[in-house]
C-alpha cells in the first residue's frame, strides 16, 4: 500500500537483479558442465536445477523491465489514505 512517505525518486533494483541473474546463469552453466565432465551427476543435476530456477527468475525480471514503470505510481498520483483501524 502506498502511504505517501516513500521517496519520489525511488527506483526498482531490476537492473541489479538482472545482472546478478546473468552472473548466476553463467556460474550455473559452468558448474553443470564442470560437474558433468568430472563424473559427479548429483552435483551436475543440482547445478542444472539451479540453472532452471535462475533462468525463470531472469525471464520474470526481463518481463517486468519491459512492462515499464506503470507498477509504481508517479508523483502526480496522490497517496492512498491510510486504513482506518476503527473500521473492521
Amino acid at each position: 500500500m502506498r502511504t505517501g512517505s516513500e521517496p519520489t525518486t525511488a527506483r526498482s533494483a531490476l537492473r541489479a537483479r538482472f545482472w546478478l541473474s546473468v552472473w548466476g546463469v553463467v556460474w550455473a552453466v559452468f558448474g553443470t558442465a564442470a560437474f558433468a565432465l568430472a563424473g559427479r551427476p548429483g552435483w551436475a543435476i543440482a547445478c542444472g536445477v539451479l540453472w532452471l530456477v535462475i533462468t525463470v527468475d531472469l525471464a520474470l525480471i526481463v518481463r517486468h523491465m519491459r512492462q515499464g514503470p506503470h507498477f509504481q505510481p508517479g508523483p502526480d498520483i496522490p497517496p492512498y489514505p491510510p486504513p482506518d483501524s476503527r473500521r473492521r
